[in-house]
């Protein structure tokens, strides 16, 4: 099977992630970026919430979708490898739920808020999942085998990010956070284009 295509979606997701918040952000000079959410660029009434829903979550949750099936195909045997499949199709998918359910800070039980947080917290949660259980499968193969290391130092990277949310900087542990989620996304996708040319 071709897997090119869910290669090149899952390098696409992170440059349009970048891409999508530094255009949104510039667009609001006072949008502080130590303090501020990047949900906030989203938010309902929030200047181009559109604009950043559809590009910042949106869009790179459905790459992320696409970029899991193609993973699945080189890495899974048959039915195995369906958990972690499975978990970072989810993560993809209810990145864009985040983004059709912008949050409104203003009213935080509402259910556009609820629906936005149970989108980027299971997002996370489901990427953990994923990012866990892969090695099982990883180990497997020779070529995939060199993925594990770097693909796990990613993951614990993006678990301790959180410890950065405290204080007087919060929006930057979660920005690091976003980086080192997409960073995996962008390393296994590059094996992934990798394993596809050679294999």
């Amino acid at each position: 099977m071709n897997q090119k295509p869910h290669a090149l979606a899952g390098i696409a997701a992170p440059l349009l992630f970048v891409s999508a918040y530094l255009l949104a952000a510039a667009a609001r000079p006072e949008f502080n970026h130590f303090t501020k959410a990047v949900s906030e660029l989203g938010s309902v009434h929030a200047p181009n919430a559109v604009f950043w829903n559809v590009l910042g979550f949106i869009c790179p949750g459905l790459l992320v979708a696409f970029f899991a099936i193609g993973l699945h195909q080189a890495v899974g045997q048959g039915n195995a490898g369906q958990l972690p499949f499975y978990a970072l199709f989810l993560s993809g998918s209810l990145m864009v739920v985040a983004g059709l359910f912008p949050g409104d800070f203003e009213h935080r039980g509402s259910f556009t808020t609820i629906m936005h947080a149970i989108g980027t917290f299971g997002s996370f949660i489901a990427f953990l999942v994923a990012a866990f259980t892969y090695p099982l499968f990883l180990r497997k193969s020779d070529f995939w085998e060199k993925t594990i290391v770097p693909s796990l130092t990613l993951t614990w990277l993006c678990i301790l990010s959180g410890f950065l949310r405290t204080g007087m900087a919060p929006g930057i542990g979660q920005r690091v956070g976003f980086a080192f989620y997409f960073l995996w996304i962008a390393f296994m996708a590059v094996n992934l284009y990798r394993h596809q040319r050679f294999s």
